[in-house]
């Protein structure tokens, strides 16, 4: 069995073997459809996280929903001065993990990045390529932190933000 949620996989399995000319226009092609993944107004969250880490170039929100069933669904606001490479991994990240649970968002591991970016761009932007990782990561874990001391996954739906 995989380490990484079958959406994950399926897109892993896209990006592997590309040329780096192709990877990088795939990465632009999901770069431009980051706004699929923002908040709409009037959504309401079971946590969210706004912030302009030192890392990131601009204000990142990370928005957290699981449903009943425990099954997460992310949305993502970028500021405008967030970078391309950025852009594209939230919106892959925002695909590949809808529907997984907070736990196993907590249990993917990094190692797969380099295969979608490509080895040159992890050494350009090492700290940007994991950034919204790191922050769903988080997200996840403060979410279940709450979950525990209210007595689980219902009752922990206040709209919380760290």
């Amino acid at each position: 069995m995989s380490a990484y949620p079958e959406k994950l996989e399926e897109i892993l399995d896209l990006f592997d073997g590309l040329p780096e000319t192709e990877r990088r226009e795939m990465l632009i092609s999901f770069s431009e459809n980051a706004h699929q993944y923002e908040p709409r107004e009037g959504e309401t969250f079971d946590l969210e996280d706004v912030r302009k880490d030192d890392e990131c170039t601009d204000e990142v929100g990370v928005f957290l929903n699981v449903d009943d069933s425990g099954h997460a669904r992310f949305k993502v606001r970028l500021g405008p001065k967030v970078q391309t490479l950025t852009r594209a991994m939230t919106s892959i990240l925002c695909r590949s993990l809808e529907g997984s649970t907070p736990e196993s968002v907590q249990d993917v591991p990094q190692d797969f990045v380099p295969r979608i970016v490509g080895a040159e761009l992890v050494r350009l932007r090492s700290q940007t390529v994991y950034y919204v990782l790191t922050r769903m990561k988080s997200a996840c874990a403060v979410f279940l932190k709450r979950a525990r001391v209210s007595g689980g996954l219902t009752q922990s739906r206040q709209g919380a933000k760290i």
